[in-house]
């Protein structure tokens, strides 16, 4: 497969040496097509040997094979990272200016572009209205993470680390394996994600993961098992899709590139963070597995095994008696915020175990009548079952129908790009 990588003129441009390695190693015929300032952070010379190919930054040289037109002409994928303000500028208003924009007008493959740059150039409206343009254009942008930039400075707009990058490239295109000959499951995963395309582009998401921690003592919480893999291949997958994802979770998983991350513990966290998150979201799918108990007090030192009986000094070997109270329902409390407005589309998560008295579908039913959220997706849980595993089986409900898709045994991944096609339906 022909990779052609752009390097803009950023500190970040060291990074794209390891994403062309990355590249190289999987196998790809990848061309280096570096901006004059980019050769100011890494030189030709480093290109030349990663790649095994000359390096040039103007449309002058080795004129007879036309590589201002060639290079894109003949590219399976552009990658272009680090995309500084200025190469989103002109990539945004046509410029062909120097090699990598000529390759950008002539390519007619898919193109990533990751921005790297300080805080307050990324978040200035020039900035944000290109990066706008370059997305309704079919360019898939992946946002900058959020962490040390050059010198003291820290925030958003430091590049994704390139494993990361190269993950995403991997997950959107599945005709670009991540090397060697076997296919592999995150193969067949991300060509799923491959024909998705850009449908979610323009839509803030919401998505919640991972079971909540309530606290009992500086020791001890009370939790479940949920791992938070479906939340975050939900993520992922919306990430993948070109959406603008917030994830409010309590799991520990390395966060989806391009994915903002806000970290919460307990139940009354997340209702907070969610609360805040969905403000403007078009979607919000509470994946979360969020604890219906909650300690009604916290103990400010750890409770010890036993403890000295106060009448006669001996021990008392009863174990504590924990009191709950009820975690307030977040799900139920978007739906009633929404009233009876369109947006945003709820998406709600029921793990059921079944029972005697009705199956993990009836069960289902029966909890999409009493939220009223828009889509239930009703998946059987237990140990060994869903819980920190790589595959699941779900049924999509939808409310006012009684239609039900049934997705799976699959991977987490698959079941996330199911749930987004039935929103997208929605929307």
């Amino acid at each position: 497969m022909k990779v052609v990588l752009g390097v803009a003129g950023g500190i970040a441009a060291y990074k794209a040496a390891s994403l062309l390695r990355l590249f190289t190693e999987a196998g790809h015929d990848a061309t280096v097509v570096p901006t004059q300032a980019a050769l100011n952070f890494v030189g030709a010379a480093t290109w030349s040997a990663l790649s095994g190919k000359p390096v040039h930054t103007d449309v002058w040289s080795d004129i007879t094979a036309v590589p201002h037109v060639r290079i894109g002409q003949e590219a399976d994928l552009v990658v272009v990272a680090p995309a500084t303000a200025d190469l989103l500028a002109r990539a945004a208003t046509g410029q062909a200016n120097d090699l990598l924009t000529t390759v950008l007008l002539t390519a007619r493959c898919p193109v990533v572009m990751a921005p790297a740059m300080h805080t307050e150039m990324w978040e200035h409206a020039a900035t944000q209205a290109n990066v706008a343009t370059l997305s309704e254009r079919g360019i898939h942008i992946v946002p900058p993470a959020s962490g040390r930039l050059t010198g003291s400075d820290t925030g958003p707009g430091r590049l994704p680390e390139p494993e990361d990058l190269f993950a995403v490239c991997t997950r959107l295109f599945p005709t670009l394996p991540a090397g060697g000959g076997a296919t592999r499951r995150s193969d067949v995963d991300s060509a799923a994600a491959g024909r998705k395309g850009q449908d979610l582009t323009g839509l803030r998401v919401v998505v919640s993961a991972g079971g909540t921690r309530e606290p009992l003592d500086p020791v001890r919480y009370l939790g479940n098992r949920s791992s938070g893999k479906q939340g975050y291949a939900l993520a992922q997958a919306a990430a993948d899709r070109g959406a603008d994802v917030t994830l409010v979770s309590s799991s520990s998983l390395p966060v989806p590139a391009g994915v903002t991350l806000v970290p919460v513990e307990t139940a009354l966290e997340l209702q907070a963070a969610v609360t805040d998150a969905v403000r403007g979201a078009d979607v919000v799918v509470m994946a979360a597995a969020v604890a219906d108990f909650r300690p009604a007090a916290y103990a400010d030192h750890k409770i010890k095994k036993s403890h000295e009986a106060a009448a006669d000094g001996s021990a008392d070997e009863s174990a504590p008696v924990v009191t709950l109270v009820r975690n307030p329902d977040i799900l139920a409390g978007l739906v009633q915020a929404r009233g009876s407005a369109t947006t945003p589309v709820i998406v709600g998560f029921a793990a059921e175990t079944g029972d005697g008295e009705a199956s993990v579908l009836e069960h289902g039913r029966a909890k999409l009548a009493r939220k009223d959220c828009d889509l239930l997706v009703v998946n059987e849980v237990g140990v060994g079952v869903t819980f920190g595993q790589d595959d699941n089986t779900v049924h999509i409900l939808e409310r006012g129908t009684d239609h039900v898709t049934d997705i799976g045994p699959a991977t987490k991944l698959e079941v996330a790009h199911a749930v987004w096609d039935a929103v997208t339906d929605l929307l």
